[in-house]
């Protein structure tokens, strides 16, 4: 990893579908994976599709309706 690849806040936002202030937010509660660099909030890409893979949420799958009673 090098510093051309990582990403400022507006452009994590884009990529993940969400507002700057989603992940502003996100930071604060410590939420999502980031790094700091002084002042500066950066994220690492790896680290945000890892994110996403980790809070996928599985379709349900619906069987034949049980009889009802």
């Amino acid at each position: 990893m090098n510093s051309s690849t990582l990403l400022d806040v507006d452009q994590a936002a884009h990529r993940l579908g969400v507002t700057v202030r989603w992940m502003r937010r996100a930071v604060a509660q410590r939420r999502i994976p980031f790094v700091k660099i002084g002042h500066y909030v950066r994220f690492v890409p790896e680290e945000l599709d890892a994110f996403i893979e980790r809070n996928r949420v599985e379709q349900a799958h619906f069987g034949a309706a049980s009889p009802r009673r």
